[in-house]
């Protein structure tokens, strides 16, 4: 199969409402320039240098997602152009993101990233810590970041029931956030669900899916 028709057979089984996030990291820019000439134009990218290095060399109309961890050192690098940065998971990094979309004359779009799964490597919030960062005065005097919603990672396991409680528990932390009231919350994106798992997770209310090895090929 080419990745042309793999993004169109995706593409065709995504109910309206859910954005596809086409997850291009270690992919050749040919690879992702076979997806672009296919419709495809939101990238997701783990590493900064590599999602500037293809930022620079692909057509400008792609928005480019930044949906690996990030370290606050490294968010110039990519504040003149990102389009949505998945994993934030403290307010001293969103800090960063707004400091820097300052010195860009911009606002950065973001999410905050959930600690959903069982497993000790996956970073994250936990719920205390969403709802201190979402009231701090901090977080309400930032002008240049905007939090669209929530993005999370079930844990890597076969047993599709503790994958559907995870996904369930970040629609359920997404739903509960809902009457906040804030200038800078425009929450709208649960972005969880990636190749092996995606259906399930737009059944449990994903609106945006991170899908890599099912368009590209494995790695």
């Amino acid at each position: 199969m080419s990745i042309k028709s793999n993004l169109e057979n995706i593409k065709n089984s995504l109910p309206e409402n859910v954005t596809l996030v086409a997850v291009s990291k270690t992919k050749p820019v040919s690879d992702l320039m076979q997806a672009y000439e296919a419709g495809q134009r939101i990238f997701g990218e783990n590493k900064i240098q590599e999602m500037t290095d293809k930022w620079e060399e692909m057509p400008k109309d792609i928005q480019w997602h930044m949906i690996g961890h990030v370290q606050s050192n490294k968010v110039k690098f990519m504040a003149p152009f990102v389009s949505l940065i998945h994993g934030v998971d403290s307010l001293k990094l969103l800090q960063e993101i707004n400091k820097q979309a300052i010195k860009n004359n911009r606002v950065i779009d973001c999410l905050l990233q959930m600690y959903i799964a069982e497993e000790e490597s996956k970073f994250g919030l936990d719920e205390n810590e969403l709802n201190e960062l979402l009231s701090s005065p901090e977080f309400k005097e930032m002008k240049n970041i905007r939090i669209l919603g929530l993005m999370g990672m079930a844990t890597f396991t076969d047993n599709q029931n503790q994958i559907k409680k995870e996904f369930t528990h970040l629609k359920s932390i997404f739903d509960s956030i809902q009457s906040i009231e804030n200038e800078n919350l425009k929450l709208i994106t649960i972005s969880m669900g990636m190749s092996g798992d995606f259906q399930l997770a737009i059944d449990c209310g994903s609106t945006m899916v991170r899908i890599g090895s099912s368009i590209f090929g494995g790695r």
